[in-house]
C-alpha cells in the first residue's frame, strides 16, 4: 500500500476541512453531527455550552440551540455518555453493551465494577421498575438502596445511584431522554434508543474507526486510551507520513487532493481539531491548555479562551466572557501566536461580532482593539 507523503500544510488542511471548518459551511446541524459522528457535551458556559459553540463555529448564525434540544427530543440525536450522536450510531455500540464489561479475560477494574454491580442487583432492578412505572426522573427521584456503597478518590465517592446509572448505560438499560435544568432526565434505552439491528463487535470497531478518520481527517493508527472516545484511526484509511513529524499516520484518501479554501474560527476548547493536545503540538505547532482549573494569577490565555484558526493555522487564542446578566460579549484580549495579517484580523474580527450576533448580546471590545 502507497504511504503518502504529507507535507504539515497538507495535514493541516485535510484535518480542517474533514472538521468541516473550511470555506465551505454546513447548513444542517444532524448532517454535521453525522460527519463529526459526536458532539461533546460539557456543562461550562463562559461563552456558550459546548455543543452549541461547535455547531456554531461550522453552520455560523443561522445555528439556534433550539434546533439541538428538538433533535434530542424526537431522538434523531442521543446522548450517550454526554456525547450527542446520531439515534441511527447506537447500532455500533449495542454489541459492546450486550458485552459489559468487556468480552475475553476481563482486567481487574473490569471484574471490580462487574462485582460492584452484581452487589447492587436490588437496587439495578428497582431503578428500571421505577423507570419504567413512572419514567423518565433523575436521578435524585431514585431512591439508593445499594447495598455495597462506591468508593472513589473522585466526586463520584458514595455516589451510588449516579454511578450505578453509569453503568447501566454502558450495558445498554437506560439512557438519557432528555434535560431538568442540568439534572440529567433517565428512562429505560428501549424507550430512548431506535430499535435498529445489533452490529457485530468487531464490524462495528471497523466502522466507527472509519467513520472516527472521516471526521477527524489524520490521526495516528494507535494512541493512549481517551475517556469516552478515543483519538486514534485504527488501521482505517492509509498509511501517511509527516514532514518534520516521526511516526506513522492514517489518513482519510479521499481528502487529499482537494482545493483549499479557509476561513477564520473561532473554536471552543473542546473542539475534536484541538482536542488531542499531541496532535495538535505536532501538525499546528500550537500551544494550548484549558486554564479555567488555574488561579487567575497563572493564566497565560484566560479562563476559557477560545482558540483562533485562520485557513490552516492555529494563530491565536480568543480571551473572552459571555456576561448575560449585562447582555455582552466582553473581550479581554485577542492573543496572537503569530503577528495576524490584515486579511486575518479583519476575518477574526468578523467572526467575534458574528459570535456576539449569535449570542444576542453586545460586543465589548478592549481599549486600542
Amino acid at each position: 500500500m502507497t504511504v503518502h507523503q504529507l507535507s504539515r500544510s497538507d495535514a493541516r488542511r485535510v484535518a480542517v476541512r474533514a472538521q468541516l471548518l473550511d470555506a465551505r459551511r454546513p447548513d444542517d446541524l444532524l448532517a454535521v453531527v453525522r460527519h463529526l459522528t459526536l458532539l461533546q457535551l460539557d456543562p461550562t458556559a463562559a461563552i456558550a455550552p459546548n455543543a452549541d459553540l461547535v455547531a456554531w463555529s461550522r453552520i455560523g448564525s443561522s445555528y439556534s440551540p433550539g434546533d439541538l434540544t428538538a433533535a434530542l427530543a424526537n431522538h434523531s440525536l442521543i446522548e450517550l455518555r454526554a456525547l450527542v450522536r446520531p439515534g441511527e450510531d447506537l447500532a455500533l455500540f449495542r454489541a459492546d453493551m450486550a458485552d459489559w464489561p468487556g468480552s475475553g479475560e476481563l482486567r481487574d477494574w473490569q471484574k471490580s465494577r462487574r462485582d460492584w454491580v452484581k452487589a447492587n442487583d436490588a437496587c439495578r432492578r428497582d431503578i428500571l421498575d421505577r423507570l419504567g412505572s413512572a419514567g423518565p426522573l433523575t436521578s435524585r427521584e431514585l431512591p439508593d438502596t445499594c447495598e455495597l456503597p462506591w468508593t472513589s478518590t473522585g466526586w463520584t465517592n458514595d455516589q451510588n445511584v449516579i454511578k450505578l446509572l453509569d453503568f447501566m448505560v454502558l450495558r445498554g438499560e437506560v439512557a438519557t431522554a432528555g434535560r431538568k435544568g442540568r439534572e440529567r432526565l433517565w428512562d429505560l434505552a428501549s424507550r430512548v434508543y431506535p430499535d435498529d439491528p445489533v452490529i457485530p463487535a468487531a464490524e462495528a470497531v471497523r466502522i466507527r474507526d472509519e467513520r472516527r478518520l472521516r471526521a477527524l481527517g489524520i490521526a495516528r493508527g494507535r494512541a493512549a486510551e481517551a475517556p469516552m472516545e478515543p483519538t486514534h484511526g485504527g488501521e482505517a484509511g492509509e498509511p501517511a507520513v509527516v514532514e518534520g513529524v516521526k511516526g506513522t499516520w492514517r489518513i482519510d484518501p479521499s481528502l487529499l487532493g482537494q482545493p483549499f479554501s479557509g476561513r477564520a474560527a473561532l473554536l471552543s476548547p473542546f473542539d475534536r481539531l484541538i482536542h488531542d493536545r499531541k496532535r495538535t503540538t505536532e501538525l499546528f505547532g500550537f500551544d494550548y491548555q484549558l486554564e479555567m482549573y488555574k488561579p487567575a494569577a497563572k493564566r497565560r490565555w484566560g479562563y476559557f479562551a477560545l482558540p483562533i484558526l485562520y485557513c490552516d493555522q492555529l494563530v491565536g487564542k480568543l480571551d473572552a466572557t459571555a456576561d448575560r446578566r449585562a447582555g455582552v460579549l466582553r473581550v479581554d484580549a485577542i492573543h496572537q501566536d503569530v503577528p495576524f495579517t490584515k486579511p486575518a484580523t479583519a476575518a477574526v474580527r468578523h467572526e467575534i461580532a458574528d459570535l456576539a450576533r449569535w449570542l444576542g448580546v453586545d460586543l465589548v471590545l478592549p481599549p486600542g482593539a
